[in-house]
């Protein structure tokens, strides 16, 4: 990456600095109530869920109708108001970052209510792509009332970006790392100090709020073995096909929705919930954003077989429910995937070398990093993340040697990063 030299306005910057400062601060707390929010609507779905199982013959209507409703009344915002709110809104921020058209004044509010609605209905999608991108809009609004110029005001944007995602996930680091490596792709001054002031304010905003305590309870685990490193580089490989079966997939939901235009957003959006809503109905913990279920299985008290439904049914489900292009983010579905397969992947090394092989939970997190290379190549990323996220340092090198496989198959097959290749699909994305 290179740098640019130091900008001759010490003023411009110290503004920008200020400007990074404030911006962090609300989308602190614009995360932080999003998370609330989203964690009570999480409540109210499990808790009519309980209530329908009650009533075998006709319950679950409820589940079905609720989700349908939720996931059409997001998408009936997205069209209505702010078409840039539709997804994770990754590739959103990139085009304003690289030069693209700013966010329109609804995208905030579409996002808020529009992925509660969406999130809450269970759609298998991260509540950090909203927050993301509402970070990216409240640093718009900011930049505009302070008359920066548009340049300025694209750093503060994917400033804001940064900051939400720190607040998404309680990973300041990983927030700040995310500007730079995924959505301005070389390292600058501004960015750098724009980045990390926002995503500093935000973080102590959200642990006001939320608590400080990492996003993933793990006890300590044990210093890696040198055979540990030997079973990373062939976890990475076989994670790196999965990554690009997975990101295919996401695109091939997207065309289908595409082939079918003379049907109503809304409608097909409903139908996409009605599915999520009958799964939720026989198996309510395998929808969602997956954040409880990944706790669960980081415990390490999940059989080999529910391992196996769990990847099968999630690597379709979240495809399906980005396909319904309302609000909701793919980081959280991608973390849950990669940890089980590693823990998938762990039970296997353990059954054939059980005196040498780490731990499934080691492999988890592990997977986790590496899944997120093999999706989004933005490795430094990822590693920031699942680190900041689980507490688990020592598990650094298995995950660099993992990631290393993970993101030589995609390269070899030609297969494009997820966000850079849902930019293109993008009508006036611009440069």
């Amino acid at each position: 990456m290179d740098a640019e030299p130091p900008p001759a306005g010490g003023i411009r910057l110290a503004w920008l600095l200020l400007a990074a400062l404030l911006v962090g601060g609300l989308a602190g707390l614009i995360g932080s109530l999003f998370r609330l929010a989203l964690g009570r609507a999480d409540d109210l779905r499990g808790a009519l869920v309980a209530w329908s199982r009650g009533h075998p013959a006709w319950g679950w209507l409820l589940p079905v109708a609720g989700a349908a409703l939720g996931v059409a009344l997001a998408r009936w915002l997205v069209r209505r108001f702010a078409a840039d709110a539709s997804g994770s809104g990754v590739p959103q921020v990139k085009g304003v970052v690289q030069g693209g058209p700013f966010h329109g004044s609804f995208v905030l509010p579409v996002k808020f209510v529009g992925g509660l609605s969406a999130l809450g209905a269970g759609l298998a999608l991260g509540r950090e792509g909203p927050i993301v991108q509402m970070g990216s809009a409240v640093a718009q609004w900011v930049g505009r009332r302070l008359r920066m110029p548009a340049a300025e005001l694209r750093v503060l944007s994917a400033a804001g970006a940064g900051a939400g995602l720190a607040a998404a996930f309680g990973a300041p680091l990983a927030g700040a790392v995310f500007v730079l490596e995924e959505l301005a792709h070389r390292l600058r001054v501004r960015a750098a100090l724009a980045s990390f002031a926002a995503a500093g304010v935000a973080i102590a905003v959200m642990y006001q709020l939320l608590g400080a305590t990492p996003e993933l309870a793990l006890p300590p685990l044990p210093t890696p073995g040198p055979w540990h490193f030997a079973f990373d580089l062939g976890f990475g490989l076989g994670v790196g096909a999965l990554g690009v079966a997975y990101n295919r997939l996401i695109l091939a939901g997207l065309d289908v929705g595409g082939r079918l235009r003379r049907v109503r957003p809304e409608l097909r959006a409903a139908a996409i919930g009605a599915l999520v809503g009958l799964l939720a109905w026989f198996a309510p913990d395998l929808v969602g954003g997956g954040e409880q279920l990944l706790q669960r299985l980081l415990a390490g008290r999940e059989g080999m077989g529910f391992l196996l439904i769990v990847l099968g049914v999630r690597f379709v489900l979240g495809p399906l429910s980005y396909a319904a292009e309302t609000p909701g983010g793919l980081f959280a579905p991608l973390l849950l995937l990669g940890g089980v397969m590693g823990q998938l992947y762990g039970g296997l090394v353990h059954a054939i070398a059980p005196a040498a092989a780490p731990s499934a939970v080691d492999f988890a997190v592990v997977g986790m990093a590496a899944f997120f290379a093999a999706t989004v190549r933005a490795p430094i990323t990822g590693t920031a993340l699942v680190v900041e996220m689980t507490g688990t340092a020592n598990l650094f090198v298995p995950m660099l040697v993992a990631i290393a496989g993970a993101l030589l198959v995609p390269s070899l097959l030609g297969d494009e990063p997820i966000y850079d290749a849902l930019r293109q699909r993008q009508p006036g994305r611009g440069p």
